[in-house]
């Protein structure tokens, strides 16, 4: 299988180790985004849970986890336990920047609604705009963008 920067991002933060912190705007490169606010990835919902649960759910700080200096919430020790074996699975594309962004303007929006995503090809994909789920996103257009937008979270 041919592997993508933007489908693989997180398999270069691990190497990177960095978080998104509280802006785009002084981002770095392979980071995790966890909005305007603290170090919570997806604004504290399970990543797990939009792949076995085929929803989006809230996590908990009972079943938490550190991966890449930013900490994921699960809503149970079994999806933790399956994140902390294949974080890569599971962790949404981009960083958890909203891939309707990156897609349209190669633009790096930092505010997602954890409850506007996609999964295709089973890779975890959210956006910013609730309509999200009502049109497919247009992956080739999102890994053609996505160095304009990687590049802005560099500047």
């Amino acid at each position: 299988m041919k592997m993508h920067m933007p489908q693989l991002l997180c398999l270069a933060l691990t190497t990177a180790g960095l978080t998104l912190g509280t802006s785009a705007g002084n981002a770095n490169a392979g980071e995790v985004n966890t909005g305007y606010f603290g170090d919570v990835a997806i604004k504290g919902y399970d990543p797990v849970a939009y792949f076995t649960d085929s929803k989006a759910v809230r996590g908990s700080e009972e079943h938490s986890y550190k991966w890449l200096n930013t900490t994921w919430y699960f809503s149970n020790d079994e999806h933790r336990r399956a994140f902390v074996a294949s974080p890569i699975s599971y962790a949404p594309q981009y960083g958890g920047l909203c891939a309707e962004g990156v897609a349209a303007h190669g633009e790096a929006t930092v505010n997602i609604e954890p409850e506007s995503w996609q999964i295709i090809d089973g890779k975890l994909y959210l956006s910013a705009a609730a309509s999200f789920q009502d049109r497919p996103l247009d992956v080739a257009a999102s890994e053609a963008k996505w160095p304009i937008a990687h590049s802005k979270l560099t500047q």
